[in-house]
């Protein structure tokens, strides 16, 4: 879906190029020939950009996101063309036990990046990663992008504040940034064994039945990490051409209403298992039915999903299935 043209040589800046949709972005960019440089805050070896080695292909920044005066150098030294902000604290339950350290990364991380490219003449596209969250918990589904953004937990609001704060910056100072919500992303890289779709396979590689901490009835909106890269790159492309994009808000989304206990049905099927899920029910805090609309991304981008569930789930067992096996060898 990405035009080599356009990215051949592009000076491109990704945050979070160490997380789950980072390193999958930054392959996609590297495979397109842009000149990637990425901020890097914490080393994590075992992370996708690493462990592919596309890490020693980029520009490596250190620093922090609310680092206002490091995104500024980054910007101005390295000629940066195009923007993709990623970084952020994702876990719902750090953001319930650390709200502070949520806020600081998620929203002042927002305008830090936002001001820095304010006062960069050169760049010309930004996109800024919002999320479902962003919408809270609404009566009315699935979530279009005119749905308030209502968060409610540390999260949701940390999004919701994000999201807000991206707009601010489009329609007061004509920056050029369009922003992302996408639901739930899933796929090789995620390793945050707490998360649904890594804590699943691992179980049933290990021969152990997976645990879902909910009741397996929250419904969410699970996308694939491939997709979502190449989103990202497709809307920046569209920004490029249409300055009037500035300030929209798009979803990316299958368009499909999976509960949490569909969903491991649907690796264990993938998987050829016969192990049956262990329901804890111990969820606090997290919002019950989730899905988007990507209606607006079709009519307005010409967008589609490029995988579906089941595809993307059976890339994602055998991304694991490779990872655990080498961790065992290593």
């Amino acid at each position: 879906m990405a035009s080599h043209s356009f990215w051949k040589d592009r000076p491109t800046f990704v945050t979070g190029a160490t997380g789950l949709v980072g390193g999958w972005l930054v392959k996609r960019l590297l495979g397109a020939g842009a000149d990637v440089v990425c901020l890097v805050r914490d080393w994590v070896p075992q992370s996708e950009a690493a462990r592919s080695h596309d890490i020693e292909r980029v520009n490596v920044v250190r620093g922090d996101v609310r680092d206002q005066a490091t995104l500024e150098r980054v910007l101005g030294e390295y000629e940066i063309d195009t923007v993709f902000h990623l970084a952020a604290q994702t876990i719902v339950g750090i953001a319930n036990r650390n709200p502070i350290s949520t806020f600081e990364t998620n929203i002042q991380g927002t305008w830090a990046i936002l001001e820095a490219a304010r006062r960069s003449p050169l760049v010309k596209q930004i996109v800024v990663a919002s999320s479902d969250k962003a919408y809270g918990d609404q009566d009315e589904l699935p979530y279009a992008e005119n749905t308030p953004l209502e968060g409610r937990h540390p999260y949701d609001v940390s999004k919701s504040c994000a999201d807000l704060i991206a707009q601010a910056y489009a329609k007061t100072f004509g920056l050029p940034v369009a922003v992302t919500r996408c639901g739930n992303f899933y796929g090789g890289g995620d390793l945050n064994w707490s998360r649904i779709v890594p804590g699943t396979i691992r179980s049933i590689l290990k021969n152990e039945r997976p645990i879902i901490r909910s009741d397996g009835s929250y419904v969410r909106d699970y996308f694939y990490v491939e997709d979502g890269a190449a989103a990202y790159m497709y809307l920046a492309e569209h920004l490029a051409n249409d300055r009037a994009l500035a300030g929209h808000a798009f979803n990316f989304s299958n368009e499909l209403q999976l509960t949490v206990i569909d969903l491991v049905r649907l690796i264990l099927k993938e998987s050829g298992s016969k192990l049956e899920p262990d329901v804890r029910n111990e969820a606090s805090n997290e919002i019950k039915h989730q899905y988007l609309s990507a209606q607006k991304a079709r009519e307005m981008l010409g967008w589609h999903p490029l995988f579906t569930v089941e595809q993307g789930l059976a890339r994602t067992i055998a991304w694991y299935k490779d990872f655990l096996q080498a961790a065992r060898h290593a």
